[in-house]
């Protein structure tokens, strides 16, 4: 068997072969889905998964140097920050949109355009905090109670703007919300709540909804995985103490669960309602864990990060190794077998676009990218 090392070179080189390919083949589209066809979608610029080809594109130019990769991402904060001119579907994944686009744009370029984008973008997302429960609101439409877990990845927005303006009102909110998460989202075995619901009036807790997991009792690992890497992400903003314990404790239940492959299943406790054999794996959920899982070793340092060190490069070989579209010139993705909305039978085992992203920052960062996006 080959030591890591020479894999992650093997699948640096990889990536960058597979990133020339797919901007040939996706360009300016919006991707978020690619089924058993290997051609990804082209959804709506205000979709909560556009952030993420972009942030691949400025990803692949700050490793490569290569101009392509910067031309084809320049504009996309200018495309999106377009948009709050007329209705639109921006909700609390503006993270995910602007962090990827307006925000990586100013760190590489100093575009100070892109800062104001951001800036915008940071305040329309702490205008969706709820004072009286201390959570940010999730979605549009009549859920003004509903907060999820996914918003913590969010939260870099928010710190990422109380830096650059000098306003520390937005990392106060960030750092409630992340509260929050510990206090109602975080069980005490380490597994997540996908989506909590609050009485918007008055703050109080009222019900956790199984959403994208299958039943409120569940653990849907990629929540799983958005909960590590974002109270990681809160944990170096803020230097709290409970942050990094609450990070380390969902981590540990995350790699307690793995399989024999190190890639998850959609809910780490499927098994309960699906037949043996028939549970679907999330590549993405393995993908933004290893991502997460590399932060959280190099905060704790050499000796306590190094199990989550190992964690994390078991998932990516194996993701690398079985998972991946390598010998496929013509499908547009990287990585196979993710799973997007499992109860409503939306986007199972298919190629996903975050998952694609968090594969390559997860490589990258192993081969020496220290910019980070999120």
């Amino acid at each position: 068997m080959k030591d890591f090392e020479t894999v992650k070179q093997e699948m640096w080189r990889q990536i960058v072969l597979k990133a020339g390919q797919m901007l040939e083949r996706i360009g300016d589209k919006s991707p978020h889905a690619a089924g058993q066809d290997g051609k990804y979608d082209d959804m709506r610029i205000d979709w909560w998964t556009s952030g993420f080809w972009p942030g691949m594109l400025w990803l692949m130019y700050d490793m490569t140097g290569e101009d392509k990769y910067r031309e084809a991402a320049w504009n996309w904060d200018e495309r999106l920050s377009e948009l709050w001119l007329v209705p639109n579907h921006y909700d609390h994944d503006v993270g995910f949109q602007f962090l990827p686009t307006a925000v990586i744009k100013h760190k590489l370029t100093g575009d100070e355009d892109a800062a104001r984008r951001a800036l915008l973008a940071a305040g329309f997302l702490a205008g969706r905090f709820n004072p009286a429960g201390r959570f940010i609101r999730a979605w549009n439409g009549d859920k003004t109670g509903w907060s999820i877990i996914d918003t913590m990845m969010n939260l870099s927005l928010l710190f990422w703007a109380s830096e650059e303006s000098g306003d520390p009102r937005y990392a106060h909110i960030a750092g409630q919300h992340a509260d929050t998460v510990v206090r109602h989202f975080v069980r005490a075995d380490g597994s997540v709540h996908h989506i909590i619901r609050f009485d918007a009036e008055t703050g109080e807790a009222a019900e956790a909804i199984g959403g994208q997991g299958f039943a409120p009792d569940s653990a849907w690992s990629r929540g799983a995985a958005w909960a590590l890497y974002g109270l990681t992400n809160a944990y170096r903003y803020t230097d709290r103490p409970d942050y990094l314990a609450a990070a380390q404790r969902v981590a540990n239940f995350f790699i307690a669960h793995l399989p024999e492959d190190a890639v998850p299943y959609w809910d780490f406790r499927a098994e309960a309602v699906e037949a043996e054999g028939g549970i679907v794996r999330d590549s993405s959920a393995g993908a933004i864990a290893a991502s997460g899982l590399l932060e959280l070793a190099e905060v704790l340092g050499d000796i306590r990060g190094r199990g989550y060190l190992h964690a994390a490069q078991r998932i990516l070989h194996s993701l690398y190794t079985a998972y991946g579209t390598w010998n496929d010139q013509d499908h547009e993705a990287v990585l196979l077998h993710g799973t997007g909305h499992k109860p409503v039978s939306q986007n199972v085992d298919v190629s996903l676009i975050y998952g694609d992203y968090f594969f390559i920052e997860a490589a990258a960062k192993l081969n020496g990218w220290k910019h980070r996006i999120f």
